[in-house]
């Protein structure tokens, strides 16, 4: 049984970590530490674990073997580099840092430490992304030159979010830093190696953070790619596009619909892969940490420290591009 801490409740996933990481039924949260000891002090009565009001107390304690971090994204680099360093093992939400300077030296730390790292990209073991991603490597689609993904909610427009959720000194962004982490997880996956960036956001509704974003990557193999989110979309689900000089790869949500130049004289025009063709995963990312550790194995790759820190970048640079109204190299 791993024994795990929860850091900080901040994050909107909390609750659901906590949640999926008991379920598993091979691990227990033995202790709860929160910046804000209040928060902390009721989550940890809720999960019937103790309360640990400061962070080296609770990363000192013996019986944690992982810590899972839902803090502030600013405090990222404070929480992990501290936990690397006294050897717990890691599980952190999306974004690792808000630049790339961190985000190296949280990888940094966590290969000295040789503890388990793993980031919460979800949609990198989603079966529709794995599919679209196997697509990529079987070839079908020739040249790519262009993969478009967006994912968007109504967080503002409905007023769900919560209002600290717009506090850049601890989240480090809006729209495009939370949920626009998706789409720029997704593009490098599928993609490869980034060469220059560019970002536009704005805020139609004045809260202090960017709402509704899009970022342009150019990749070295020569594919573009385009990732959008929106805090003030209604009713959108997820979109992913990828164009190929020989098909062409169309999700809406759950309907996907590809056509390929192999296809003529057997299919016309656009097919819906077979279910047998969508293959389920075995697990998410929380669930392959939690093995990680137990089975003493690494991690994949993609779910490693080194792509947080290519996404951060991707972040830095993006946020720099809007700000500045200059593309970005790499």
């Amino acid at each position: 049984m791993l024994k795990t801490a929860m850091l900080s409740k901040w994050h909107v996933h909390a609750r659901d970590y906590a949640a999926r990481l008991l379920k598993t039924g091979k691990a227990e949260i033995a202790a709860v530490w929160d910046e804000d000891e209040e928060r902390g002090k009721t989550w940890a009565g809720e999960l019937g674990a103790r309360y640990v009001g400061d962070l080296d107390g609770i990363l000192a304690s013996g019986d944690i073997q992982a810590v899972i971090c839902d803090t502030p994204t600013t405090m990222h680099k404070e929480v992990l580099i501290a936990a690397a360093k006294a050897g717990k093992h890691i599980f952190t939400e999306k974004v690792l840092a808000t630049s790339a300077a961190e985000a190296d030296e949280i990888a940094a730390a966590v290969k000295k430490a040789g503890v388990v790292f793993v980031i919460s990209y979800p949609l990198r073991r989603d079966p529709l992304m794995c599919y679209a991603k196997s697509l990529v490597e079987s070839g079908i689609f020739g040249k790519i030159g262009m993969v478009r993904m967006r994912r968007s909610h109504s967080g503002i427009t409905d007023g769900w979010l919560p209002g600290y959720w717009f506090d850049t000194s601890k989240s480090g962004g809006g729209a495009m830093m939370d949920l626009g982490a998706h789409p720029m997880y997704i593009l490098p996956w599928l993609c490869g190696k980034p060469k220059r960036i560019a970002g536009v956001f704005n805020n139609l509704y004045g809260t202090s953070s960017d709402e509704n974003a899009v970022v342009t990557v150019e990749f070295e193999n020569g594919a573009i790619g385009i990732g959008e989110t929106s805090f003030i979309s209604h009713n959108t689900p997820d979109v992913l596009e990828i164009y190929g000089s020989d098909a062409t790869l169309l999700m809406w949500g759950q309907d996907v619909k590809l056509t390929a130049k192999k296809f003529k004289g057997i299919y016309e025009g656009y097919i819906s892969p077979q279910k047998t063709d969508i293959k389920e995963q075995p697990a998410g990312p929380l669930e392959i940490f939690i093995d990680a550790v137990l089975c003493n194995k690494p991690p994949p790759e993609d779910l490693g420290v080194e792509s947080g820190v290519t996404v951060s970048r991707l972040m830095e640079l993006a946020y720099k591009s809007n700000q500045t109204g200059t593309i970005m190299d790499w």
